[in-house]
């Protein structure tokens, strides 16, 4: 796309009444720079971060507006929403992404301070709450929440991966500000933390806990789909901008649209591209975003991620980081409706894609579907030192894991896989003659 090589401070001072952060309202031949915030590492976002921004999606629906102007897009990455949030409010930032909890901070913070948002499309969801986990060291004897009793647990306060902790804790019948000792720290921080043994354990969001597993820096504890509410990432767009360049707004999500089409027809090559730019390892990239991912990405805004948006709120003010949030008002689905025409409805009503057990071979550009995780180890027990990534769905959750960090169950002849050791011992509590094997052992059974 053709830019104008010009400073987004000389376009400021040039051009002082523009709506964008540091762009042009308008007049033939000005410069309009449009600022996204984003989370190259929140890989739940990257059909409106990393993925979108390789593709070059948005800079080519932008050149295709032929409205008078020259656009040029500032990416703007960060580690989590709270920032993003900040420079929105500031005006600095026209639209960001970011998890469920940090987009109802940033409806909060921009109703308080006169520059309302509006949350304007979805990136990736999943309806049990997949995205977060509670994961300990690889060496721990913590098996259940029950044990973080008195211990020290790291997260990020404000996250979706806190509000998970907090919704899990309450259901052990821990009090979460006083049962535990929680230490607010980046995501980084609390990964380090973890290693040195500073904390007892660490509640994150996409992709940390698969990548700690991926490198044998932690194991599950908790999966957060056991709560069974759905967790999501959006787009938000601040309303002056939104109003007033609703065709930029729009040019995004078709944009995202074309950016999500492209990782669902062509997953390993989009975890192959979000890896080289982030520097994670594909395999955990391709963990959740993959076919079969903890993850599915569809910008359409639907009801139940609406729903349990507004079942996020009391856990905010509980915790007394916002006060009442009007969600309906926040959400506007307007642009993307318009953005996608007849094809959102179509989107609306699409489901998640069944879950299903994948093997990633060496040196291929696609995986292997298998029908069960036992026909999965019989392909794997054969074949180990050819196999990049192997993943199974947890038989109660369906949420996707490496199959050499599950917890294996054998129940006569079937090969069970869960994320945490608590769902494999509730599973083999009601099933007579049900044991937890070793990995190992179930590639010996299933071969």
């Amino acid at each position: 796309m053709k830019r104008t090589a010009v400073t987004l401070s000389a376009v400021a001072l040039l051009l002082p009444l523009s709506a964008c952060g540091g762009s042009a309202e308008a007049g033939s031949g000005s410069t309009v720079t449009v600022t996204v915030g984003y989370q190259s590492k929140t890989i739940n976002t990257v059909t409106a971060g990393t993925l979108l921004r390789s593709l070059g999606y948005f800079e080519q629906q932008l050149n295709a507006l032929h409205d008078g102007h020259t656009y040029k897009v500032d990416w703007q990455d960060y580690a989590t929403g709270a920032p993003i949030t900040a420079q929105m409010t500031a005006g600095k930032i026209d639209i960001g992404s970011m998890g469920d909890f940090p987009l109802l901070l940033n409806a909060a913070r921009g109703k308080q301070l006169g520059s309302p948002t509006r949350l304007v499309s979805v990136t990736g969801y999943n309806l049990r709450g997949g995205l977060n986990t509670v994961v300990t060291a690889p060496g721990s004897k913590l098996a259940s929440l029950t044990d973080l009793k008195g211990k020290k647990v790291s997260t990020s306060i404000g996250s979706a991966a806190d509000g998970t902790l907090v919704r899990a804790l309450q259901r052990a019948g821990i009090d979460p500000d006083k049962g535990i000792s929680k230490l607010n720290q980046q995501p980084a921080v609390g990964a380090s933390a973890l290693s040195s043994g500073s904390v007892d354990a660490l509640s994150q969001f996409v992709a940390w806990p698969g990548l700690l597993a991926y490198q044998g820096k932690a194991k599950a504890l908790y999966d957060g789909a056991q709560l069974d509410l759905p967790t999501f990432h959006g787009v938000t767009a601040r309303e002056a901008f939104a109003r007033q360049h609703p065709s930029v707004l729009e040019a995004f999500l078709k944009a995202q649209a074309e950016a999500t089409d492209y990782l669902n027809a062509h997953p390993v090559a989009a975890a192959e591209k979000v890896a080289k730019a982030t520097g994670l390892p594909a395999e955990v990239v391709y963990l959740y975003n993959g076919a079969h991912g903890i993850a599915t990405f569809d910008p359409a805004v639907k009801p139940q991620l609406v729903s349990a948006l507004k079942q996020d709120v009391s856990v905010l003010k509980a915790a007394k980081l916002t006060g009442d949030i009007d969600v309906d008002s926040f959400v506007d689905d307007q642009y993307v409706k318009k953005a996608l025409g007849t094809s959102y409805a179509k989107r609306l009503a699409a489901a998640p894609p069944p879950a299903a057990s994948e093997v990633w071979p060496k040196g291929s550009e696609k995986t292997l579907p298998f029908k069960s995780a036992k026909e999965l180890l019989a392909y794997v027990a054969g074949r180990q030192d050819g196999i990049r990534a192997a993943y199974v769905p947890d038989a109660t959750t369906g949420t996707l894991w490496f199959a050499d960090q599950a917890v294996w169950v054998a129940d006569g002849d079937r090969l069970l896989p869960f994320v945490a050791p608590a769902t494999a011992q509730a599973y083999v509590t009601t099933h007579a003659g049900a044991r937890t094997v070793s990995y190992r052992e179930a590639l010996e059974r299933a071969s």
